[in-house]
């Protein structure tokens, strides 16, 4: 039996520990989607950025990228636990506007990262230049064509932000500046890698002398890569993508793959978490980040810093 000296101090431990336990930072991170590669490389700077600044992170999202209802759900089940902070990539810019503006009221900072969403008074907003990428798509591809040409394009989702904005980019700059290029038709793959690959089959049963296409996103990618290997048209169909994953570098190898264009999505993830502390600790974070996006052609595997991107190992 336990003298009681010892039950006394037993219990101040445990009430110290407790303490302790609550004053440390807790940050929700809800990213669009837990099923991508994507953001299981986000949380890989999630994760670091936890450790380096020793605060505590709870990660959840929805599975799908179209399930924003779910990810209403889990933004409320973190307020609920009365987190110190929240960083979302928003499945819709519409139907999250709504729930993230409630939660800054509650007086909890939010940080924006990836994908936005159409509130104002956020921390932080850590993305890419989506729309911008989306120019130098078309500029990529209308270049590998070198001439006259039809092409396509494999989109994401409505409603998306980060996915929209490349589109757009890409739409736009075809139209003005290539003109020679002709978008010939254009699809949404609804986050889907198989819906994708549909997508992009229909396209070039329609289009039988399409000669390249851009594909917006992961799943976008991983479709339209599957769709011109089934149909042997690697390196007759110029293809340029988005996202990364070891079967884009294995298109890119084989020469189904053009161009990747790819974030640094362990960056996004870190800075996201690193905004909060900031703000948490009475810093002022930036209001914008961005974080580039790199064109990556087959030459390029070889370098030490796109390896590292892209963690191909030694």
């Amino acid at each position: 039996m336990l003298s009681r000296r010892r039950l006394i101090t037993t219990g101040a431990a445990s009430l110290l520990t407790a303490c302790n336990r609550q004053q440390r930072i807790r940050i929700g991170v809800i990213p669009k989607a837990t099923s991508h590669l994507f953001f299981l490389t986000v949380r890989q700077g999630v994760d670091r950025a936890a450790r380096e600044f020793g605060v505590e992170v709870l990660w959840n999202g929805p599975h799908d990228e179209t399930d924003h209802s779910r990810q209403i759900q889990i933004l409320d089940s973190m307020l609920a636990q009365r987190v110190d902070a929240i960083a979302i990539s928003a499945t819709d810019e519409r139907a999250l506007a709504a729930p993230v503006e409630r939660a800054i009221k509650t007086g909890i900072p939010v940080t924006i990262f990836d994908s936005g969403v159409n509130v104002q008074d956020y921390v932080s907003f850590i993305a890419t230049d989506n729309r911008g990428a989306g120019q130098a798509a078309a500029h990529l591809l209308a270049g590998l064509l070198a001439g006259p040409g039809d092409v396509a394009m494999i989109m994401q989702k409505p409603g998306g932000t980060s996915t929209g904005l490349r589109e757009q980019g890409f739409t736009e700059t075809l139209a003005a500046d290539h003109s020679a290029v002709c978008l010939v038709a254009q699809q949404y793959s609804m986050a889907d890698a198989a819906r994708a690959r549909a997508a992009a089959e229909n396209i070039l049963t329609a289009h039988p002398r399409l000669s390249g296409m851009f594909a917006s996103s992961e799943a976008s990618s991983l479709g339209a890569i599957q769709a011109i290997k089934s149909r042997g048209l690697s390196g007759k169909v110029r293809l340029v993508t988005f996202d990364s994953s070891e079967s884009h570098v294995a298109a890119l190898r084989d020469g189904t793959i053009d161009r990747m264009m790819v974030q640094d999505a362990a960056k996004l993830g870190y800075e996201a978490v690193r905004s909060l502390v900031r703000k948490l600790r009475g810093e002022t974070p930036e209001r914008l980040i961005n974080v580039p996006v790199q064109q990556i052609a087959l030459s390029d595997l070889e370098t030490p810093a796109v390896r590292q991107l892209l963690a191909i190992p030694a």
